[in-house]
């Protein structure tokens, strides 16, 4: 199956993981997956929503965990082994919010912050993802491209600084993909850039107030400005 995706053109291997056999493989195979994958030096990404399935994810050895507990907390002994094996988390918060807020659960996503702030005190590397889907029958659909401000948000409200927080979403991605050619500002490197009215570091909310866009160094014009609350486009 890796051999097979990989020569189909994948850039990573995805697994799904839950601590009671919902869905996905169990530990032997998702460590089965990890070996053929990491034996051809492809990286591998865990689905993993609940403690027991980042004991998997651990246990497997799968390289980046997306998504954090709602309403749990991690055991102090799983950060810390995701810490020493150099694993890296995306929390996905503003998924894992929208959703306990969708079950009627919000006081739950509590739990989602202390995790991220815990993840983040141990020194597992963090990125900024936001699920963003239109995907049916998914609980909640985080909206392309505006979802990041807010995810920006949550990552400061759980105790990344300001420039932590755009790191994860730049510099710190480029280089856990090996997407070299980008992810910071520099001679040489893709030319993606924003130029905002404000200092995102003094406020991450001013990552909002986008003046200027370049995509590989061509100008973009960009659209209505983005409600600082709501993430929405005003009317």
């Amino acid at each position: 199956m890796v051999a097979q995706r990989i020569a189909d053109g994948s850039d990573y291997i995805k697994l799904i993981l839950e601590a009671r056999r919902e869905s996905g493989p169990d530990v032997a195979t998702a460590k089965a997956v990890v070996v053929e994958a990491h034996a051809r030096n492809v990286g591998v990404v865990a689905h993993v929503s609940t403690p027991g399935a980042y004991a998997m994810a651990i246990d497997a050895g799968v390289d980046i965990l997306t998504h954090v507990p709602v309403g749990a907390r991690l055991p102090s002994r799983d950060i810390e082994r995701l810490a020493a094996g150099r694993h890296v988390v995306v929390p996905t918060l503003t998924m894992m919010e929208g959703s306990a807020e969708k079950y009627g659960a919000a006081a739950m996503f509590a739990d989602s912050l202390t995790n991220v702030a815990a993840l983040h005190e141990a020194g597992v590397t963090v990125l900024a993802g936001t699920d963003a889907n239109a995907t049916p029958g998914i609980p909640f659909h985080p909206p392309h491209g505006s979802s990041m401000h807010h995810e920006l948000e949550l990552l400061v409200r759980a105790g990344l600084s300001p420039i932590e927080a755009l790191n994860a979403a730049t510099s710190l991605p480029a280089r856990v993909f090996g997407l070299a050619d980008r992810g910071v500002i520099a001679p040489g490197m893709r030319a993606d850039l924003v130029l905002l009215d404000g200092d995102p570091l003094a406020d991450i909310r001013a990552t909002r107030a986008i003046r200027r866009i370049w995509c590989g160094g061509t100008e973009h014009a960009p659209a209505e400005s983005l409600d600082s609350t709501t993430g929405t486009r005003p009317c």
